[in-house]
């Protein structure tokens, strides 16, 4: 692919060039990764390590209680794993209900399922990995134990958690993240010696201790004092599961997704659905090519909220929802001339961090945890610094949908990586998180690179769009004057705001493959992050 490459766009960050590449939202944990390819691991050990890193430098985002997700390219073959956590055996539609009931945000311990990215880090390792498991907590271990120097974006997301968790129930949120009752202010060193100690006792069991020992019980100790549900057999039967890829074709591109209970589908059927259109042939940013986008993006989303689900319990399949002729069908429904809200179709039956690396032996790891909101559930585990997600929040409570809470299963989930292929061969391993900006990143990313040949760096730095229901749209600032005329005309409810300061839009890390094996690769401005390589 010959890619093209100026840098139209605000914020002028070059591209790097490299045949060892990491790239993630915060600077030190991409370099932590580079220092494992130092070592002389590969692009799994430093996706893991700056994974574990990721949850000291940036815990806005995500945590040792996160839940995880991976594509990878072996230099063989892809790889898909599905490392978040179902609800615990008790839970039920009352708990999720509970959570809720101080505010929209379901938080505390009946907000949590079980979490899954340890057992991503050590499956990973395991399988993959060249370098010793203990090595790769190094540099999260130290950060932890000497502080860090709390980064300027990661500032502002911190200080949000001085409103949202006041109540009795987060004391040790509190005193663990919010020490005199606020938040670290950009510059301002931070250290986390709880963190510290879990994470070497992680390292030093495999993850034993976190599923099934010293840090298991006093997580289902915790959960006991506040009534919920967890129980030791929840953590101790967690698994995660090798699920391979769920696909679509775009051109001579194939994008691949982790297949539900994650929202990659909804990438998936938006560009099954513009295959079917012209939008290959429209400027890259005008308001025809916007209009035909957002239109099928709101069809996949359509779709995706009523059928997706944990998969043992979806009663329409990924492949009936990806079906060509269905796809067609939908794409006809499409108006040029005007916005619309579709409802979801009848097929045929038959808070997130995200990083890539990249080696010079091939291997390319697309990964992905989250906390899910700001900082998840707002639990901390008492002296562990464990904070958990509230994966429970992605459960609906309407009786008969396949995604209604109930327990021993997977809630439909946000956090998913995404990857390119192409006739067989690696393209792309990329993300942009950011809750439901995910999938409409992921469609958007693949539409740059395979109707216009932007490079990652382009493709990092241009303006996004987001649905956001019923006819209204969030655009960024970097559209055309007359773009945002054109879509208002067409019936769009436009809210506007200034790149980089709407935590909605997410942020994308991208690293591409040259046919001479070396990358190229992007880093998002709308993140404190970079990539780096050598």
């Amino acid at each position: 692919m010959r890619l093209d490459y100026a840098l139209p766009y605000s914020s002028q960050r070059p591209v790097v060039m490299a045949r060892n590449v990491v790239a993630t939202s915060q600077a030190l944990a991409a370099q932590a990764g580079l220092a494992m390819l130092q070592k002389g691991g590969n692009a799994v050990d430093a996706a893991v390590a700056t994974a574990i890193t990721m949850t000291i430098l940036e815990p806005t985002g995500n945590g040792i209680g996160s839940d995880a997700f991976c594509i990878l390219w072996d230099g063989r073959e892809l790889h898909g794993l599905n490392a978040s956590g179902r609800s615990p055996a008790a839970f039920e539609a009352k708990h999720l209900a509970a959570a809720a009931a101080g505010g929209a945000v379901p938080r505390g311990w009946n907000s949590v399922t079980v979490p899954g990215a340890v057992s991503a880090w050590v499956a990973l390792s395991g399988r993959f990995g060249r370098l010793p498991f203990e090595t790769l907590f190094e540099p999260a271990i130290r950060y932890a134990s000497d502080g860090f120097p709390v980064q300027p974006i990661t500032a502002r997301a911190w200080g949000y958690a001085e409103k949202s968790f006041g109540a009795p129930e987060f004391a040790e949120f509190r005193r663990v993240f919010l020490p005199g009752g606020r938040a670290p202010r950009a510059g301002q060193r931070f250290s986390m010696p709880d963190h510290a100690r879990t994470l070497e006792l992680i390292a030093k069991t495999r993850g034993e201790a976190f599923y099934r020992g010293e840090l298991a019980e006093a997580m289902v100790e915790d959960a006991r004092h506040h009534g919920a549900t967890l129980a030791l057999a929840d953590l101790a039967d967690h698994r995660p599961d090798w699920v391979g890829t769920v696909s679509q074709p775009y051109r001579e591109l194939e994008l691949h997704e982790i297949p539900p209970n994650g929202q990659g589908l909804a990438a998936l059927l938006a560009l099954g659905i513009l295959k079917h259109t012209n939008v290959a042939e429209l400027p890259v940013d005008g308001a025809a090519s916007l209009h035909v986008q957002i239109e099928a993006m709101k069809l996949a989303f359509a779709d995706v909220y009523a059928y997706v689900a944990d998969a043992a319990h979806m009663r329409t399949t990924a492949a009936q929802l990806l079906d060509p002729d269905y796809l067609a069908g939908r794409a006809r429904l499409i108006d040029p001339g005007r916005a619309q809200v579709p409802e979801y179709g009848v097929p045929s039956k038959g808070g997130t961090i995200y990083l890539t690396a990249a080696d010079a032996g091939g291997m390319m790891v697309s990964y992905i945890q989250s906390n899910y909101y700001g900082f998840g559930s707002g639990v901390v585990v008492p002296g562990t610094g464990i904070s958990l997600q509230n994966r429970g929040a992605g459960f609906v409570t309407t009786p008969g949908h396949p995604n209604f809470a109930e327990g021993g299963k997977r809630p439909f989930h946000t956090i998913i990586p995404a990857f390119l292929m192409r006739g067989g061969a690696p393209v792309m391993s990329y993300g942009v998180m950011g809750g439901p900006m995910q999938p409409q990143g992921h469609a958007q990313v693949a539409l740059r690179l395979a109707d216009h040949e932007q490079n990652p760096q382009a493709i990092a730095d241009a303006p996004r769009w987001r649905v956001m229901g019923g006819l209204e749209v969030a655009l960024e600032s970097g559209y055309p004057a007359k773009t945002v005329a054109e879509l208002e005309r067409l019936g769009h409810v436009i809210h506007q705001s200034k790149l980089g300061e709407d935590f909605g839009f997410g942020g994308a890390q991208l690293i591409l493959r040259q046919e001479d094996g070396g990358y190229v690769a992007g880093s998002d401005p709308r993140k404190d992050g970079m990539a780096v390589g050598y």
